[in-house]
This record gives structure tokens, C-alpha cells and sequence, in this order.
């Protein structure tokens, strides 16, 4: 048997850097997951650290809109209908808490840790060796209309009181900042946020690290987890795993670790799909989100990734790649991207809660176990700086934000 002091289930980003922090803090952890590191949610991303996400994704109000979305008409945004019975009662808890006083309240909760995002990420890239990977030129927001775009102003102009930086652009002075693209009436640069070339990469060197200060990565399932009388046990490929304390960074799997242990929570997957492209005559130095056709161009070590938006679907139904497809024509009139570099296009899942906020800190019914998990589409984002709160509290210190709001207690 053997035994560790925190075992942290979920080698992803969020996993690895909460690994990281405790173990910075004097704690024998543990990392476990059934695949390398990385490999999963962390691996398809638009690799965006973003410093300016105050406000979180809110479902839409707009009653036209939603019309829209209800016969998969905008590319940003699609559901199957065979799981619709499914997320059904998520998505109803999602527009309540979407409601503009609840969204206000989400909002300055996690107001800190969005604050702190990119600080706590290039302290830990500074110990890793993989400052090279941050770029920090913001990202952009492209609109193709005058009512779309003085949305996005509205938008952009609404962060400013945080002590944001965002530049309005129009055409002409878009081209400027980005000479390859074709097509735009205009765009938000948000200048705050940074970007990372390779997010698994990202995730591996944070696992080098962690594995050069004697920190051990196992492989197991989640499947196993049993509480014990002194600790919880995970079956690994190496043998049985004893720890006094678990740390579940499960991810979209979250809510199969937390049934058989009795929480039940409103918790859904948001599907996602990218694809590479060689980069061709495209100049692409930063990220680019086309806000009126829902999808994300971003420059990657692997070429230019095409990103999605959502897909509302059971997190094991089969691949659906309508949205990566319909993205892909629009990309072709924005940019001159070369060839696919991938025939089959990745698919992933986002751990999603109604009201947009992670779930982090103590099990209120199960001594010694932690949860950090269901940080939406920010996952990479807050991966740093929720590692950073979480080993706060679980060492005794004094945490620099309130934990209070992302208690799993909020859902009853």
C-alpha cells in the first residue's frame, strides 16, 4: 500500500498547478490521472489567460435571439436534440442565474481571482522554465456590423471601471494591428489578457516541475476513489494508493466522482471541437474571436487553431462536427489559412455550473476531501490561481480571496 499525504485526482491544468501549490507548501502530493497529463479538457482550448472575464457567459435574454438558438440557427451556440431532456433542467438554472443582479453578484465573486489569473500563472511559468510560451498582446474581438459592434463597445466600455485596458478599433486600424484579415467592420482589442502558444505543453511543464521537487504522478481511475478510515484509497497501475487528504480535479467527470459519494449538483458539459491549420498567408499574431459567427482563430506551435463555440450535448455522445465545419468556411473568408493539418478534429468538454463559478473547497460531508472543479470556460485561466486559494485554505492560511461563493454548499 502505498501512502501520500494529498492525492490530486485529474492531471489536467487545474490539477497539475493545484499540485504544484501545495506542494510549495510543504504537503506530499500525488498527482493521478487515467491518461497523461493534459490530455483531456486541457488539451483543446484557445490557450487564452483571460485577465479581462469579469463578467461571466451569460445565457442569452434577447427573446429573438433565443429563437434563433432554438432552431440551431447561429453557429455559435447548438444542442442535440435527442439529449435535450438531458441538460434541459440545467440550462433553465443556467437563465436564472443569469438574471442581471445574480450575474452582478457571480461577477465580484470572482472578480479576485480573475485579478490574480495572470500573475499567479507567470509565477509558476517563471519556475518552470516556460515563460516562452506567454504571449502578451491580448486578443480580439471582431464584429461585422455597426449594431454588433456598438454592443461589443458597450461591452468593453463596461470592464473599464475595473481597471481594464481595451482599444476600439475600426476597419482600417484593425487591419493595422492584423493585416491578414479580410473581413471586420470592427473590433475590441482587449489588451489585459495573454495567450499561450501550447497549452499542453503549458500543462507538462508544470508537471516537470512538480516531478522535480519530488511530487509523483501515478496512473488510475477516479472509479476506484473509496473513503477509508484514515484517508480516501485510489487504485493505480502501480498499486494501491493511501492519502490522508483527496483533491478532486475531475473536470467534466466531476459529477461521476460525487454521486456515489451523495452530492448531487446542477452540473453539465459544454462541448467543444478544433482543429489546426498550417498557417498558409495568414499573419495571425494574436487571438481572434468572430463574435458574429462563433468561432476563435488562435496562433498555436501547431499552426493556427480553430475553435468552437458550444455544444450542448451528453458529454458521451457521438461527435457532431456541423459547428468545426460551419466555422471553418467562415475562417477561410477572414483569413488565407492553409491546409488542415488533422483530418479529424478534436472534441473536448467544459465542466459547466449555472452560475458560472468553480466549485472549490471542502466537502461539507467528508473530512479530508477537496473539490476544484467546474471552472467553464476558464479552466486554464484560473488553473493558477484557484491551485493558489485551494492550498491556502487546505494549509491553514489565511485565503486571499473569499472561498465563501464557490462552496459546493451554494447548490443545497
Amino acid at each position: 500500500m502505498m501512502k501520500a499525504d494529498v492525492a490530486v485526482l485529474g492531471a489536467g491544468i487545474v490539477g497539475v498547478a493545484a499540485a504544484l501549490h501545495l506542494q510549495t507548501r510543504g504537503r506530499d502530493v500525488v498527482l493521478i490521472d487515467r491518461r497523461g497529463a493534459g490530455e483531456e479538457t486541457s488539451f483543446g482550448n484557445a490557450g487564452l489567460i483571460e485577465r479581462a472575464s469579469i463578467f461571466p457567459y451569460l445565457f442569452p435574454r434577447d427573446v429573438k435571439k433565443l429563437a434563433v438558438y432554438a432552431v440551431n440557427g447561429l453557429n455559435e451556440a447548438r444542442y442535440n436534440w435527442r439529449d435535450l431532456p438531458a441538460f434541459a433542467p440545467f440550462l433553465l438554472r443556467y437563465f436564472i442565474e443569469s438574471a442581471p443582479r445574480r450575474a452582478l453578484d457571480h461577477a465580484l465573486s470572482v472578480r479576485p481571482l480573475i485579478e490574480a489569473c495572470l500573475d499567479e500563472h507567470e509565477k509558476l511559468m517563471a519556475q518552470a522554465g516556460a515563460s516562452n510560451l506567454l504571449r502578451k498582446t491580448g486578443w480580439l474581438k471582431l464584429f461585422r456590423g455597426e449594431q454588433s459592434f456598438a454592443q461589443g463597445r458597450a461591452a468593453a466600455e463596461a470592464i473599464r471601471p475595473f481597471g481594464l485596458n481595451v482599444a476600439i478599433l475600426d476597419a482600417p486600424a484593425l487591419r493595422q494591428v492584423e493585416p491578414s484579415l479580410r473581413e471586420g467592420f470592427g473590433a475590441v482589442h482587449y489588451l489585459d489578457p495573454a495567450s499561450i502558444s501550447d497549452p499542453q505543453a503549458l500543462t507538462l511543464a508544470y508537471l516537470k516541475l512538480f516531478e522535480a521537487r519530488g511530487g509523483r504522478f501515478l496512473r488510475g481511475d477516479a472509479a476506484s476513489l473509496r473513503p477509508a478510515s484514515d484517508g480516501y484509497g485510489v487504485a493505480t497501475v502501480e498499486g494501491p494508493l493511501l492519502a490522508r487528504e483527496m483533491v478532486l480535479c475531475l473536470g467534466p467527470w466531476s459529477d461521476l466522482a460525487l454521486a456515489p459519494l451523495g452530492y448531487q449538483i446542477p452540473f453539465a458539459v459544454k462541448r467543444g471541437y478544433h482543429r489546426h491549420f498550417h498557417a498558409g498567408d495568414s499573419s495571425l499574431s494574436r487571438p481572434a474571436l468572430d463574435a458574429d459567427r462563433g468561432y476563435l482563430l488562435a496562433p498555436m506551435a501547431q499552426g493556427i487553431r480553430l475553435t468552437t463555440g458550444a455544444e450542448f450535448a451528453r458529454r458521451d455522445s457521438a461527435p457532431d462536427f456541423t459547428q468545426i465545419e460551419t466555422s471553418e468556411v467562415f475562417a477561410r473568408k477572414l483569413t488565407p489559412l492553409g491546409e488542415r493539418i488533422e483530418q479529424t478534429p478534436w472534441m473536448g468538454c467544459r465542466p459547466c455550473l449555472p452560475d458560472m463559478l468553480p466549485v472549490l473547497g471542502p466537502a461539507p460531508r467528508h473530512k479530508g476531501l477537496w473539490f476544484n472543479f467546474g471552472h467553464q470556460h476558464h479552466g486554464l485561466t484560473l488553473a493558477a490561481v484557484c491551485g493558489r486559494l485551494l492550498a491556502e485554505m487546505m494549509t491553514g492560511e489565511t485565503p486571499f480571496a473569499d472561498p465563501t461563493p464557490f462552496a459546493i454548499e451554494r447548490f443545497g
